[in-house]
C-alpha cells in the first residue's frame, strides 16, 4: 500500500494509457485496498485493442498501446526494454532490464531451488517470454541454466542424462512425457528431484505420478503481461502472492470486489516501473484463501486458477457479455447473485436468469425479465431462488445447450 500512491502516479505520468484512464484521480488519496477499488478495471481485450489501433496508425505508432513506460530508440520517448515478446493477439509486452524482472525467483526458492543448482527450462524462448522469465529467476538465485525450450524430446533427453540437472522447470505434462520416455528405455535421471511447473493445470494426481519418480512438483501462476503472480510452498495450501504485485477478486464483467473464498476474476495491480499495469483484469478465476501460509509467509492466498472469467456466450446470433448480466443486476438490488443459464439446442436457445433474492415476488421477476429484454435485446425467462442456492465457482453465464 505504500508503494500504490507512487504507482498509480507513475502510470499517470509516465504511460499514455493510464494518463487518459486514470485522468482526474488523485493518485495520493489511493492509499488502500477500498480506494485501489474505486479505480476503473482494463481487461486483456482492451489492452490488445488499444496495441491493435496505435499500430494501425502506421510509422512511428506505439505497439505497446501507451501502457509500457520503456521501449527503444525511435519508440516515442521511451528506451530501456532488453526484449519484447509476442501473445496471441497479437499482443506486444516489454522486457525490462532490471534483475529478475518477472519476480520468478521466489517461486524457485519456494520449490527448494538453490544457488549453484543446474536448472533444466523447457519453457519457450521464442516469440513468448515464459523461457526468459524463468531463466532469468534462476539467475537470480545464482542457479546455472541449461535452455532447452520446447520439442526435441530425444535431444532434451539426452542432455539430463548426461548434463544430470538437479530441477526442472516448464509444463508438468512435458516433464511427465520426459519422465515417461526414460522409465521406456530404462534411463536413469540421477539428481533431478525438483521441478517448478506452469502454463497447465496441475492436479494432484500428476504431482503424485511426478513424486512417485523421486521428483517433489510445484506450481506457480505467472502471466506474459505480469509476471509472477502467486507460487506454491511446501504447505500445499492454496498459492501464495507475490509481493510485487496487488491481487484483487471481483465479480466477473464488474469491478466490485468479492469477500474471500468466493469466486471471481482475478485482477492485478503490477508494481512494475516499466509496465504500471493499474487494475489489469487477468481473465481468470480464483478465489482469496482466509488467513496465512503455515510456512509463516504474510502475503495473501489464492486457491489458484480456477478457469476462464470471460464467458461471453453467442445466443441467437447475438453475444452475452458478463457486463450485460452485471448491469442487470445492479438495476435490481434485490438481487444477491445471479447466473444466465443458455439452454436448449443451437437455433432454438433459452435464456434463464437464475437469481438470489430474500422476497421472491412475481412482480420482481417480471422487472427483471424487461432488464433483460432492455439490456440484452432478447427475452429471458427469470427463476428466483433462494440465497445460497448458486454453487461458488464464479459463473455468470452458463452455456448449457446441447450440441449432438
Amino acid at each position: 500500500m505504500a508503494a500504490l500512491p507512487r504507482q498509480v502516479a507513475h502510470a499517470q505520468s509516465a504511460s499514455a494509457a493510464f494518463a487518459e484512464l486514470l485522468r482526474g484521480v488523485e493518485a495520493q488519496s489511493v492509499t488502500s485496498r477500498a480506494a485501489l477499488a474505486t479505480l476503473p478495471v482494463t481487461r486483456k481485450h482492451e489492452l490488445l485493442a488499444r496495441q491493435q489501433a496505435a499500430r494501425a496508425e502506421g510509422a512511428g505508432s506505439d505497439p505497446f498501446g501507451g501502457f509500457a513506460t520503456i521501449g527503444w530508440r525511435g519508440l516515442l520517448r521511451a528506451q530501456g526494454a532488453r526484449r519484447v515478446f509476442q501473445s496471441p493477439g497479437p499482443q506486444y509486452e516489454p522486457e525490462g532490464a532490471g534483475p529478475d524482472y518477472w519476480r520468478c525467483a521466489r517461486a524457485l526458492f519456494a520449490a527448494g531451488f538453490r544457488a549453484g543448482d543446474l536448472v533444466h527450462n523447457s519453457f519457450s524462448y521464442h516469440l513468448t517470454p515464459a523461457g526468459s522469465m524463468m531463466e532469468s529467476g534462476c539467475q537470480a538465485l545464482a542457479c546455472t541454466v541449461f535452455p532447452g525450450g520446447v520439442g526435441n524430446t530425444e535431444l532434451q533427453l539426452q542432455a539430463m542424462v548426461e548434463l544430470r540437472p538437479h530441477g526442472y522447470v516448464g509444463t508438468p505434462s512435458f516433464l511427465k512425457l520426459l519422465l515417461d520416455k526414460a522409465a521406456e528405455e530404462a534411463i536413469a535421471l540421477p539428481g533431478l528431484n525438483k521441478a517448478l511447473v506452469s502454463g497447465e493445470a496441475f492436479p494432484p494426481s500428476l504431482r503424485d505420478a511426478i513424486r512417485a519418480r523421486g521428483i517433489e512438483g510445484y506450481q506457480c501462476y505467472a502471466t506474459a503481461d505480469l509476471g509472477l503472480i502467486a507460487y506454491e510452498t511446501e504447505a500445499r495450501e492454496g498459492l501464495v502472492i507475490d509481493e510485487g504485485v496487488i491481487v484483487e477478486i471481483v465479480r466477473p464483467g464488474t469491478g466490485d470486489l468479492l469477500p474471500p473464498g468466493e469466486v471471481g476474476e482475478l485482477v492485478v495491480t503490477a508494481l512494475n516501473a516499466d509496465y504500471p499495469l493499474i487494475r489489469f483484469g487477468t481473465g481468470d478465476l480464483s478465489a482469496l484463501l482466509p488467513g496465512l501460509c503455515p510456512t509463516g509467509r504474510t502475503a495473501p492466498r489464492i486457491k489458484g486458477w480456477m478457469g476462464r472469467a470471460d464467458q461471453t456466450t453467442k445466443v441467437r446470433g447475438m453475444f452475452v457479455h458478463p457486463e450485460q448480466v452485471a448491469a442487470i443486476v445492479r438495476r435490481h438490488p434485490e438481487i444477491a447473485k445471479a447466473r444466465l443459464v443458455v439452454s436448449g439446442e443451437m437455433a432454438n436457445d433459452a435464456m434463464t436468469l437464475r437469481a438470489e433474492v430474500q422476497d421472491p415476488q412475481q412482480a420482481l421477476a417480471a422487472r427483471i425479465a424487461q432488464s433483460i429484454r432492455e439490456l440484452t435485446k432478447m427475452r429471458g425467462e427469470v427463476e428466483l431462488l433462494a440465497p445460497g442456492s448458486l454453487p461458488n465457482d464464479g459463473k455468470v453465464i452458463e452455456d448449457a445447450r446441447r450440441y449432438e
